[in-house]
């Protein structure tokens, strides 16, 4: 063996760790990404079924300040919206979330018969 085929595998060595230092913070601001918008769909979700609640209750002719409570419950931070176009009771649910420090706004609505009038 030759001094210079042994020197080419000796170059080679600690390239390994080098890519994964490289690589690795990407590797973990994807999973964060990914994790966040788990969080996302699921405050999507909630804001969607709370609307529908709150809008049941408003339905029925109940308090705002049920439908508030009860949103409230379900989605903490969340503000709630209502409007009454013709014989309906809409109600939005609005929060923000962030994802990788963005801001972002998620919101669910949900219509009912006016009922209560």
């Amino acid at each position: 063996m030759t001094p210079r085929s042994r020197s080419c595998g000796l170059d080679d060595r600690g390239s390994v760790t080098a890519e994964i230092v490289v690589t690795l913070p990407a590797v973990v601001m994807v999973l964060v990404a990914c994790l966040g918008g788990l969080g996302l769909a699921s405050s999507q979700l909630r804001a969607q079924d709370s609307a529908a609640d709150a809008a049941r209750v408003l339905g029925r002719g109940d308090a705002v300040a049920i439908a508030e409570q009860l949103v409230a419950r379900s989605v903490p931070g969340a503000a709630l919206v209502i409007s009454r176009p013709q014989a309906l009771v809409c109600a939005t649910v609005v929060v923000e979330q962030r994802l990788l420090l963005v801001p972002l706004r998620v919101e669910g609505a949900s219509c009912a018969l006016d009922g209560g009038r």
